[in-house]
């Protein structure tokens, strides 16, 4: 049974000051998810269910859920995900198989990308990214000091492969590219040569777009995102309702619940493009609130990162830091038409149970890294490509 570990943080100390910030802030973004997850959707989930709270429901579900995962997973010594590291991964693997299986797997969309337990949905791919960045953690810090050879990277690679070709299958090449960029990341921190970095770094670049060749879907959305107008009823049609809804929330929007293009304009408006009916609703102004809440938070946890008391607590925290940095700018991107479009939900934020839940979670663990940290304050630990970002740390 997992152990817990007691608090190092005392009433009113640096550390208990960092937890309360930390918790406020996940709080305070999950919140507004939900609230905007009613605006996004309360008109399409009446018209489509007959119950306007249906996604907001859905949505208080995985805050609870979540709050429950962040408290536990606070209390919980996180060297014991570091002991099971290769049953969480494997497990994560089972839970991406299932959603093939008849009759546990969901389709939407042409994608089959969630499990149903018990009358409950499931997207194992959310979990994987979690599961891998745990294995990786675990993995580089037993072995950092065989990460400079090929040999010593095999395992990393091929249980990234395994989530990455399976993740693709359903097909989810947003996610896929978004697990690539942290199995990169976590290897760079982890101390791999520049050698390999380039090595592992080229070949990726090739495949994205040989994997847009080959879907003629994925072709098409290319096309779309450099020419919407091309195909305004068609592909275009969600980039150009997106746009419309920025544009007309100007600096200060048109307030709260008062967006349009939720009336059934814009697709997946209280997931993948809530941002777009926060922007209209909240303005320019409400946006660069809300992307400052995130620059703090992220700052906060690569604060534990650096002062994290060994190497596998910083690797945990960096790649748990760095799946929310990469995932909402890839979220900033798609809605703003800087990248084709692709589903990829803004964290804390997006309706998903599933997705909330395991975000939630990861901060929890975040936080009891933080508890078990020496107080050493502001050590400075220092970038190294060759001998790793957390080079000084046992």
């Amino acid at each position: 049974m997992a152990t817990l570990k007691k608090s190092k943080c005392n009433r009113f100390s640096p550390c208990s000051l960092q937890i309360v910030k930390i918790v406020c802030l996940v709080l305070a973004l999950t919140s507004f998810g939900c609230l905007m997850v009613y605006s996004a959707s309360y008109y399409s989930a009446d018209y489509h269910y007959g119950n306007q709270y249906f996604f907001l429901f859905k949505q208080i579900l995985g805050v609870v859920l979540g709050i429950f995962a962040m408290i536990f997973f606070s209390f919980v010594d996180y060297h014991i995900l570091k002991k099971y590291k290769t049953w969480i991964v494997v497990l994560s693997i089972i839970l991406l198989v299932l959603v093939f299986v008849p009759g546990l797997g969901m389709e939407s969309y042409g994608a089959k990308r969630w499990i149903s337990i018990l009358g409950f949905s499931i997207q194992p791919s959310e979990i994987a990214k979690f599961a891998l960045v745990i294995f990786i953690a675990g993995y580089m810090s037993d072995n950092h000091d065989k990460v400079k050879s090929l040999k010593g990277l095999i395992p990393v690679l091929a249980v990234a492969g395994v989530i990455c070709i399976l993740t693709m299958l359903e097909p989810s090449m947003s996610v896929t590219m978004c697990i690539g960029f942290v199995t990169l990341f976590m290897l760079i921190i982890g101390g791999i040569s520049k050698k390999h970095t380039i090595m592992f770094s080229l070949p990726a670049c090739a495949v994205v777009p040989l994997l847009v060749v080959l879907e003629p879907y994925r072709l098409r959305r290319l096309m779309a995102f450099i020419d919407p107008w091309a195909s305004p009823q068609g592909e275009g049609f969600q980039l150009i309702q997106s746009l419309y809804s920025l544009g007309s929330g100007g600096f200060f929007g048109v307030g709260l619940f008062n967006s349009r293009q939720k009336y059934l304009f814009l697709p997946f408006a209280e997931s993948d493009f809530i941002l777009s009916i926060i922007g209209e609703e909240i303005g320019f102004v409400g946006l660069i609130g809300l992307m400052s809440v995130f620059v703090m938070l992220i700052y906060s946890l690569i604060k534990i990162s650096l002062n994290a008391k060994d190497r596998f607590g910083a690797m945990l925290v960096a790649g748990i830091a760095f799946i929310i940095g990469v995932q909402t700018l890839l979220n900033i991107a798609v809605v703003t038409g800087s990248i084709p479009p692709t589903g990829l939900p803004l964290p804390f934020i997006s309706s998903g149970g599933t997705s909330v839940s395991v975000f939630m979670a990861g901060i929890g663990i975040c936080l009891n890294v933080l508890k078990q940290n020496k107080g050493r304050g502001d050590k400075k630990v220092y970038l190294s490509f060759s001998k790793g970002l957390f080079k000084n740390k046992v």
